[in-house]
């Protein structure tokens, strides 16, 4: 007999919403979700080709009080319950003048759309999560949220995933009582068609090619959607459940280095 197991139908009639999953890491959480069985709603300002099929699109700005409460309710009345919310959202600009250059209506947008959005609609879906019978939170966080050197253009980026990873502790523990479970995945350098231009832009503007940010990998290798799109699976699954208040990297050791 085979000791593999089969991850085919571990989530079925389990019901998720995916922020951010139109395309690149949300897209591959949200299609290996829906692999092993679950139902899955993705939400974003808009659907392009990299949204999965399989998927209902719920639109709406997770920036604002109201973009988060149209995501919230628009779920809810899709999947009729919760029990699996998936943080993806985020994003920013760069500076390549440094963390003085950027200007206050950036770090507003920036903690709207990587904190705040989070810390929202948590809020708005804890009614349904705690009518779960297995609830699992994972806020998708990013290497910036530990690094100085070099992060200066990012400066306002790094302070907001620092601040999610903080609140997710602290979530963690008071969200336990009610059998939620709270964690993180930390990205690394992962291979999208976004972050693959930013790459490219901030190392042309500072001399500085792929391969170079690649030595700081230790695998040696670009990460792929699908690395992180694992690793929540686990978490969200009957695998990962005396798993909580945990911050899971997934960054080919660059971290360590």
């Amino acid at each position: 007999m085979s000791s593999k197991l089969d991850l085919s139908k571990e989530l079925l009639g389990r019901r998720a919403l995916v922020t951010g999953g139109s395309r690149g890491i949300g897209a591959a959480i949200a299609q290996r979700l829906l692999d092993a069985g679950a139902k899955v709603v993705v939400s974003a300002r808009s659907r392009n080709e990299e949204t999965p099929a399989g998927a209902t699109f719920v639109s709406g700005d997770i920036r604002t009080p109201e973009g988060v409460k149209a995501i919230a309710s628009g779920a809810l009345a899709a999947l009729g319950g919760l029990d699996i919310l998936v943080n993806n959202a985020g994003g920013s600009n760069g500076f390549p003048a440094g963390a003085a250059s950027i200007p206050d209506e950036e770090w507003q947008d920036v903690f709207a759309l990587n904190l705040f959005s989070s810390v929202r609609l948590t809020q708005a879906v804890l009614p349904a999560l705690r009518e779960s019978k297995a609830a699992a939170v994972v806020n998708i966080s990013s290497t910036a949220a530990t690094m100085g050197a070099g992060a200066g253009p990012f400066a306002h980026y790094s302070a907001a995933k620092a601040a999610l990873d903080a609140y997710s502790r602290v979530l963690a523990v008071d969200l336990a009582p009610s059998n939620i479970r709270v964690n993180v995945v930390t990205p690394g350098p992962v291979s999208t068609v976004g972050s693959d231009t930013l790459r490219k832009t901030f190392g042309d503007a500072m001399g500085m090619p792929a391969e170079a940010w690649l030595q700081a990998v230790p695998l040696g290798r670009w990460g792929t959607t699908d690395d992180v799109a694992e690793v929540v699976a686990l978490l969200v699954s009957e695998r990962g459940k005396w798993l909580t208040g945990v911050n899971y990297r997934v960054d080919g050791g660059m971290t360590a280095r």
